[in-house]
């Protein structure tokens, strides 16, 4: 039986093979076998950590989340307001999806597989309540919740949807955003402030920053080096 401390490496090498795959060659296209070559794990010892490609995806979600949303709020300022940070947040993943085509699919399987998604709409939706709930006195925890259900729909559908010469990012941003603070009951002159906040930034140059940002925390936590 292995020790504590001999899963605990394997969890570890299991994780920085998995990361470092999936953003070289995408969600879908790492198998199972080329994980457990490069992690130097037998498939006992995978299955008996994680059940699935997904529960690995679940774990580097939470992560990714997380760090991504830590580093929008140094950009635009953890004290700004929290409607016009939430645009800012929401407006870079969806920009990022743009930058990378497989963070494009690591981020939409984690709105898609089952068990992400709830994790996704269980942290969402505290967050929701509390910068929303102003705009919406008397909702509950409940009502946030079903709303995020709703606002991830969009935000899944938009990262999935490439933006071409028609669909472009700028049009993107603007359609969500005007859909999305509209369900929160955002006043309409607040959403074209916000708006305009977000079209006078250099969002594609601050996405970048954040996604480079985001490969080297990754890199330091799960001990590996992408390739160029």
């Amino acid at each position: 039986m292995a020790s504590r401390y001999e899963k605990e490496d394997s969890k570890r090498r299991i994780l920085s093979a998995c990361v470092q795959l999936f953003l070289e060659k995408g969600y879908q296209k790492t198998t199972t076998v080329e994980i457990l070559k490069k992690a130097g794990v037998t498939p006992s010892t995978f299955y008996n950590i994680y059940h699935t490609k997904g529960s690995i995806l679940t774990e580097l979600t939470e992560f990714m989340f997380g760090n991504q949303f830590n580093i929008s709020g140094k950009v635009v300022g953890e004290e700004t307001n929290p409607v016009l940070l939430y645009a800012v947040e929401t407006c870079l993943q969806l920009t990022l999806a743009e930058l990378n085509e497989n963070l494009r699919e690591i981020y939409v399987e984690a709105y898609t597989v089952p068990e992400n998604i709830e994790l996704i709409h269980k942290k969402t939706a505290v967050q929701l309540q509390k910068i929303f709930a102003p705009y919406l006195p008397g909702y509950s925890a409940s009502d946030f919740y079903e709303m995020e259900i709703g606002t991830a729909a969009f935000m899944r559908g938009y990262m999935a949807r490439p933006c071409d010469m028609y669909f472009t990012l700028e049009r993107k941003l603007a359609r969500f955003l005007s859909m999305s603070l509209s369900v929160f009951k955002v006043p309409q002159e607040e959403q074209e402030a916000i708006l305009s906040y977000i079209e006078n930034l250099n969002i594609r140059e601050i996405a970048n920053k954040v996604m480079q940002q985001l490969f080297v925390t990754l890199e330091m936590k799960y001990e590996f080096t992408l390739t160029n």
